[in-house]
């Protein structure tokens, strides 16, 4: 069915990575637009881990595994959970005899820039057009021609969405609006940890570290690049970032609105707020769960584009996983025409993607307003 035929694959991340390398093992000719200006053009974020059935499964068909073992970061998958005071209630770092590879318990971390440059050099060279904001497109003789920023056009057969949240893809298959899930995160990221919140960092200690209670909840990541990212979690009015009065642009004025908020915390936490100098507030949002469009012979879309939640830790990995079962269907030859194997997979995605979305959204509350009692229950199920 894509004998002859060029799929555009519209967004440069691990989703579109992934999907890109499975068709070109399957012999199909495809390209990737990411409007980032090169491959080097921005930190990618904090680290990542990958799961047995979802994101490991798909790296393992893309046959880049073992540069994948090689660039993993090996103890970055064990959680430390602190109280408000600091004090240490869980520590995954002190078990010894964890699972590794093979083991579906297993969840190995790595670096987001480190995942997108080995998926990048599985690539024939020049497969991803860098430089390549989508604007528009339009259908001329049942094919698409893509508009870009910068002047430049292409032409495709098969258009897949791959663009996150905002996708500008989406918008021609579903008018589909997200839903306000009840919590904002505020987001910051610091470049030298180890020096600008010693204390911090070392309780960190390359983990991802969780501290929750009275009603709120600070994660912390480590990055690759020997940065930390860290969210500060609770329960907001919808458009609560247009009315707090909080100036997210002036550090200050979100540094002295974070340490207020957690008042009674212990200081090591304001330490870490005022290191930070850059902060974006993140509503978090969701589509309905009974989100579904008609299906298009030559559009679908994949990861956050198609599916949104709150993060959950599953993100990368059902993009992932999207990536593997829409390559799957494309190549299978029980289906007479590419419409129906378009339609498999997106009931594939639909089918996974609900259930995982509805368990979210009914414990946001545990996550952005923990209280004693699901901060012993995440205690419980991490032990």
């Amino acid at each position: 069915m894509l004998l002859h035929k060029n799929i555009a694959i519209v967004g440069g991340g691990p989703g579109g990575l992934t999907l890109a390398r499975l068709l070109q093992l399957k012999g199909v000719r495809v390209k990737v637009y990411e409007r980032d200006d090169s491959q080097a053009a921005r930190v990618q974020g904090a680290i990542v881990d990958l799961h047995f059935d979802s994101g490991l499964k798909a790296m393992e068909a893309t046959g880049l595994m073992e540069a994948f073992k090689t660039n993993y970061m090996a103890g970055a998958d064990k959680y430390r959970l602190l109280d408000p005071k600091g004090n240490i209630l869980l520590d995954e770092g002190n078990r010894a005899g964890e699972p590794n590879f093979g083991n579906p318990q297993f969840r190995p971390e790595i670096d987001r820039g480190a995942l997108r440059d080995l998926l990048i050099d599985g690539l024939l060279p020049d497969t991803v057009i860098w430089d390549s904001q989508f604007v528009s497109m339009k259908e001329i003789d049942h094919k698409w021609e893509l508009q870009f920023k910068n002047g430049k056009t292409a032409t495709a057969d098969i258009v897949i969405g791959s663009d996150g949240y905002r996708s500008m893809i989406r918008p021609y298959l579903t008018n589909v609006k997200a839903l306000y899930s009840g919590a904002t995160i505020i987001q910051g990221e610091i470049d030298e940890p180890e020096t600008a919140c010693p204390e911090f960092y070392q309780l960190v200690n390359q983990a991802n570290l969780m501290a929750m209670g009275n009603g709120a909840t600070i994660a912390a990541q480590p990055r690759g690049d020997g940065g930390l990212t860290f969210y500060a979690a609770s329960l907001y009015p919808e458009n609560w970032v247009k009315t707090s009065g909080i100036d997210f642009s002036n550090p200050k004025d979100v540094q002295d609105y974070l340490i207020n908020h957690y008042e009674g915390w212990n200081p090591v936490f304001y330490a870490l707020f005022k290191a930070c100098t850059h902060f974006v507030p993140r509503p978090l949002n969701y589509f309905p769960l009974e989100n579904r469009w008609e299906t298009k012979d030559n559009i679908t879309l994949i990861g956050d584009a198609a599916h949104l939640m709150p993060p959950n830790g599953e993100g990368v990995n059902l993009a992932m996983l999207d990536a593997l079962d829409l390559s799957n269907c494309l190549a299978n030859a029980h289906f007479t025409n590419l419409k129906n194997a378009v339609a498999a997979y997106e009931k594939i995605m639909f089918d996974r993607a609900a259930p995982l979305c509805k368990e979210t959204i009914e414990g946001i509350s545990d996550f952005a307003a923990p209280t004693e009692d699901s901060v012993q229950d995440l205690i419980k199920m991490l032990s």
